[in-house]
């Protein structure tokens, strides 16, 4: 795909992340609620966010994964981020990531965005499983993920190190028949 893609639902655009967008990420992981459950420390520099921005811009470049910045459509402004990593073409499978700015949260905004999401992986990327691991305390995005269909496979123990240590993560998945059948059903 030469052309990052640019999707796009009710209220939201999902777009490619520029280094304009610095600031508004900053402004959110900033927050020590957000990277909770991040493997990121909250930011202190601006230059975090640069660096991030870029880091994601060279996954898509080097054909290793896809993140868009979630826009609301009357401003453009940056309210979180939403992506597919750790994308293995070989086996039609991916890592799916997202976070929000709280401000945001309660409000149905990464569930809309992730349907797009999840079609975009399904049916152009070509996926069979899109995989999500959560930590096991982050009983939002366990909501969110089951919202939206997917299922636990299993809890990992120690699966992750993360702000120098440890860290358990729960696995859920979801297969394209599944995801055809739950849209079947809508």
């Amino acid at each position: 795909m030469p052309v990052f893609p640019q999707l796009e639902t009710e209220r939201f655009v999902l777009r490619k992340l520029t280094s304009a967008d610095a600031g508004d990420l900053f402004h959110y992981f900033s927050n020590d609620e957000v990277t909770r459950y991040y493997d990121l420390e909250s930011f202190v520099e601006l230059r975090q966010a640069e660096e991030l921005i870029f880091a994601w811009n060279s996954r898509y470049l080097e054909k290793k994964g896809f993140r868009w910045a979630i826009t609301a459509k009357p401003n453009n402004k940056v309210i979180g981020t939403c992506g597919y990593h750790n994308w293995f073409r070989e086996h039609f499978k991916s890592e799916i990531g997202y976070e929000l700015n709280p401000a945001y949260w309660g409000q149905g905004v990464m569930s809309e965005v992730l349907q797009e999401v999840m079609r975009f992986g399904f049916e152009d990327l070509g996926l069979n499983r899109i995989e999500a691991f959560i930590d096991p305390d982050n009983i939002r995005s366990r909501y969110l993920l089951e919202k939206t269909g997917f299922h636990e496979e299993g809890y990992l123990k120690q699966c992750f190190y993360e702000k120098g240590q440890f860290a358990d993560a729960v696995l859920f998945a979801l297969l394209k028949q599944q995801y055809e059948a739950n849209q079947e059903e809508q």
